[in-house]
């Protein structure tokens, strides 16, 4: 392997490290996170015990995973708008309104996704 082969490496390897300390803060830190976490916890375990199709699962591991990605992109952009300005400003409150927004959208879809996949399921549980 050539030097820069292994420059490219360990760049790759520092990307994935940078990735997950961002994890790691994202959970530490937002306690919004932290739901997210628990629920999908929740979620997975259910998904289990109800063995849904091969189908249904790639849904419910998309939009997991898509509630992680958009929860910690909410933070960042809470933490580049305080880093910006401490003082309180118009549009500051409407980048950090909109980014929350678009959380809660995703969320409400998940919880959709959740029911249509889930009650089917819950019924027959109770019929």
């Amino acid at each position: 392997m050539a030097s820069n082969d292994k420059q490219k490496n360990d760049h790759i390897f520092q990307s994935f490290s940078y990735a997950a300390a961002g994890i790691i803060t994202g959970i530490k830190q937002e306690r919004n996170m932290r739901f997210h976490l628990c629920s999908a916890t929740v979620v997975l375990f259910v998904s289990c015990y109800l063995s849904i199709s091969k189908t249904e699962w790639l849904i419910i591991l998309v939009a997991i995973g898509g509630m992680f990605a958009l929860e910690l992109m909410n933070s960042a952009i809470e933490r580049v708008v305080d880093l910006v300005t401490s003082d309180f400003h118009p549009l500051a409150k409407q980048a950090k309104d909109l980014a929350a927004g678009a959380v809660f959208v995703y969320a409400l879809i998940c919880l959709i996704i959740g029911l249509i996949i889930f009650m089917p399921y819950i019924y027959k549980l109770f019929k």
